[in-house]
C-alpha cells in the first residue's frame, strides 16, 4: 500500500470518526477495551445513552459528503493571543490551548482537558485534518501539570502522543471515561490512566475533584469499535467553584445539563463546545451549534461560559469563523451580555478578575 493510498484511508476514518458518523454496519460481538458488567448504558459490547442511539450508516455519510456545502478554510487562523501561564495560581485562571484544550489553574493545581499538540487530529501524521493554528501554549511553556482529563476518544480529543509526552515529562493523574484507558496503554504502556464511569468521582489534589457526567456523543477510533469506550463531560469542584467541561456533546433535551445543575449547584464557569455543527440534520445529536450552547448556559444558570471547540481543525462544514459569528447572534438573541460567552481563541485566558478583551 503506497503513501497515497493510506493517506486516502486517514481521511477517510477522520470522516468517520471526527465528523460525527455513527457508522452502524460493522458489527463485533467482543469489546476490545472493556470488560465489565452491564450496566444501563453499555449492553456487554457497547455504551449507549443518555437517550437514544443515533449512530448513522454509510448512505447518511454519503449524502454528507456528496451534498456539497462545506465551506473552504483557510491554510492559517492565527489567534491574536498566546499565553505563558505561571506556574501555579491559588485562585482561578484558564486558558485555550486550542480546539477543547484548556489549562485550568486552581488551588495550586495544574489541569489539562483533552490535551493535543500534534499536528493533525487523525491516526497519521501526514493526512487528516490539520490545525490552522498552533496551541495557544508552548509545550515548553506549560508549568507542570498535575492532572489530564479526556472526555472521549476522538482523534481531536484524544492524543495518544501528547498524552504520552506530558506522562513522561510530568507524570500527571491521567483520567479517562471506561475502555480509554486501554487505547492509551496501547500506545504506551507505561501511562498510569485512571478510568470513570458516569456518576464517578476522583480527586485531584489540593481539595479538587473531577465528576464523570453523561454526554449526547459515542466514541471510534476506526470504523469497528464504535462505541466501544465510554465517552462523557467533567465537572470540576474546587474552593474556587465549581466547572463544568462538556467535551463532545449534542443538546438533545437539555436534560444532561439540567442534572449537573441539580446536582453540583450553578457552575462559576462552563466550558461549553460552539464548533463543528453544520449540516445540522446530520450533527444535530451528538455536537451542539451556538444556539444550542447557549441554550445548555441558560440550562446550567452557569455565571460565565467559555466557546471552544472551534477554529482549529476542520471537522464539518461551516466556514472557519461560523461559529463566532453564530454565537454572537444567539447571545443577542437571549439578551445575554458577549462578555458572559466569548468565542475563546487560543492562547486567551479568562479569569474571575477580568474581563476578556474584545
Amino acid at each position: 500500500m503506497n503513501r497515497r493510498s493510506v493517506g486516502r484511508i486517514a481521511s477517510a476514518a477522520a470522516v468517520l470518526t471526527l465528523g460525527g458518523v455513527g457508522y452502524s454496519a460493522v458489527a463485533r460481538s467482543r469489546n476490545r477495551y472493556y470488560d465489565g458488567p452491564v450496566s444501563d448504558h453499555y449492553d456487554g459490547v457497547r455504551f449507549f445513552g443518555p437517550g437514544p442511539v443515533t449512530d448513522r450508516g454509510l448512505l447518511d455519510l454519503a449524502r454528507w459528503q456528496m451534498g456539497g456545502g462545506r465551506e473552504p478554510w483557510p491554510e492559517s487562523f492565527p489567534s491574536p493571543y498566546a499565553d505563558r501561564p505561571p506556574e501555579r495560581v491559588p485562585g482561578l485562571r484558564i486558558a485555550l490551548v486550542g480546539h477543547a484544550t484548556l489549562l485550568i489553574q486552581t488551588a495550586g493545581r495544574n489541569i489539562l482537558t483533552d490535551p493535543i499538540w500534534s499536528e493533525r487530529a487523525s491516526p497519521v501524521r501526514f493526512a487528516g485534518p490539520r490545525r490552522v493554528n498552533p496551541p495557544g501554549i508552548a509545550f515548553d511553556d506549560l508549568p507542570p501539570i498535575d492532572a489530564v482529563l479526556i472526555t472521549h476518544n476522538h482523534y481531536d480529543h484524544l492524543d495518544v502522543e501528547t498524552i504520552a509526552r506530558l506522562w513522561h515529562r510530568d507524570a500527571p493523574k491521567v483520567v479517562a471515561p471506561l475502555g480509554n484507558d486501554s487505547i492509551i496503554r496501547a500506545h504506551d504502556d507505561a501511562v498510569r490512566v485512571e478510568a470513570l464511569d458516569w456518576g464517578q468521582s476522583v480527586g485531584l489534589g489540593g481539595g479538587v475533584a473531577a465528576h464523570l457526567e453523561p454526554a449526547h456523543h459515542w466514541s471510534a477510533r476506526g470504523i469497528s469499535d464504535r462505541r466501544m469506550a465510554l465517552w462523557g463531560a467533567y465537572v470540576l469542584t474546587s474552593a474556587a467553584g465549581t466547572l463544568y467541561m462538556a467535551g463532545d456533546t449534542g443538546y438533545v433535551d437539555g436534560g444532561t445539563f439540567r442534572s449537573v445543575r441539580a446536582r453540583f449547584g450553578a457552575p462559576r464557569v462552563a466550558a461549553l463546545p460552539i464548533g463543528a455543527y453544520e449540516p445540522r440534520w446530520f450533527m444535530q445529536p451528538q455536537h451542539m451549534n451556538p444556539a444550542d450552547a447557549v441554550q445548555a448556559f441558560r440550562d446550567l444558570e452557569a455565571e460565565q461560559a467559555l466557546g471552544i471547540h472551534w477554529g482549529t481543525f476542520q471537522l464539518t462544514n461551516e466556514k472557519v469563523d461560523q461559529p463566532e459569528i453564530d454565537l454572537a447572534a444567539a447571545l443577542a438573541e437571549a439578551e445575554i451580555p458577549p462578555e458572559r460567552f466569548p468565542a475563546m481563541r487560543p492562547g486567551q485566558v479568562w479569569t474571575p478578575a477580568e474581563r476578556i478583551p474584545a
